[in-house]
This record gives C-alpha cells, sequence and structure tokens, in this order.
C-alpha cells in the first residue's frame, strides 16, 4: 500500500465511521431542544457545529475537490438560535458524508496533487481532505464535550480494560450504509 492510497482509505475511516459514529452517539444522548442549546451567546450550539460541518465538508470536498457546483451560506450556519430537529441535522450530515465519500473514493493517486482554490484559498487535492479531517475532528471534540456536559456518563467510546482502549463503534458502522 501506497502512502497515497493509506491516506484516502484512512480519510473514508474518519469521515465515515469513527468521526460520525461519535457524533450520532452524542445527538442520540441529548435531551430535547439541548442540540439548539448555547452556554452563552458567543458559543455555538451542537446544531450550529453540525450545520457548518455539513456546509464545510460539502464545500471543500464535493465542491472543491468533486468539482460540484456548490451554494453556501457560512455565516447562516452560525447565526441559527433553532431550526431542524436533533435527527433531521444528523442526516444531512451523514447525507454530505456520503456524497464526500464518493467524491474521495474516485480519487486517484495522482489526483491528491492537483491544484485547487476553495474558500479563498489556494490548495491541492491532499490539502482539502487534510483540512476537512483535522477540521471535523475538532469540531466533533467540541460536541463531545458539550454532550458530556448535557448528559454526564452518557456516552462511551472505548472499551478501557486491560489498558487498550478498543473502539466501540462496529466495524459496518458507517455512513455509507445508513442511507435512507
Amino acid at each position: 500500500m501506497t502512502a497515497d492510497s493509506l491516506f484516502l482509505e484512512r480519510s473514508l475511516y474518519y469521515l465515515t465511521k469513527e468521526y460520525p459514529s461519535k457524533i450520532r452517539q452524542c445527538v442520540e444522548a441529548l435531551p430535547d431542544g439541548a442540540v439548539w442549546a448555547r452556554a452563552n451567546d458567543s458559543c455555538n450550539s451542537i446544531g450550529n457545529l453540525l450545520l457548518h460541518l455539513a456546509g464545510n465538508i460539502r464545500q471543500w470536498i464535493v465542491g472543491g475537490v468533486g468539482n460540484q457546483p456548490v451554494e453556501r451560506h457560512r455565516a447562516a450556519e452560525f447565526a441559527a438560535r433553532e431550526g431542524d430537529s436533533a435527527t433531521d441535522l444528523l442526516r444531512n450530515l451523514e447525507n454530505v458524508l456520503r456524497e464526500s465519500a464518493k467524491v474521495i473514493d474516485s480519487l486517484s493517486e495522482e489526483d491528491l496533487t492537483s491544484p485547487r482554490f476553495i474558500q479563498g484559498r489556494e490548495t491541492t487535492v491532499l490539502g482539502a481532505i487534510y483540512h476537512v479531517i483535522e477540521h471535523f475532528a475538532m469540531h466533533t471534540g467540541q460536541i463531545v464535550h458539550m454532550t458530556k456536559t448535557f448528559v454526564p456518563g452518557t456516552i462511551h467510546f472505548y472499551e478501557d480494560a486491560g489498558e487498550l482502549a478498543r473502539p466501540l463503534w462496529k466495524r459496518g458502522d458507517d455512513v455509507m450504509k445508513q442511507e435512507g
């Protein structure tokens, strides 16, 4: 396996398995109405972050890497104070992740060095994917933290017995298989 193909494989893993599995567990643990709750006016809600992740991933991967037309209103992602239900927000994010996975799956190793201009930035296909994975990880961590604040002790991602952190999500637990 080449470094390029390993990069694409791991990127798909994070986009379709680990991060969405953690986010799904968080969203499903939240009490009604908590998805739009903010700690204060300068903080985002989980709903804002779910809108923002869907917008960012669609813009960078579907639009930027996949060269498909995308319309995005970034400021509206953060301005929203209410909106779709937690289930609908999660479904929208998972739909975007499926679209993105198709784009990444279609790439060749040679495509990774292709130039792109996304959100006013010069980058490459590899740079765009790397940005999305890093960005997704950061906001997943915020969602996890906020969920632990709302509902302490309800989410668990790893089995820690025996000093090994074994993931609790299943290998087949990915957004690619949750269509519909």
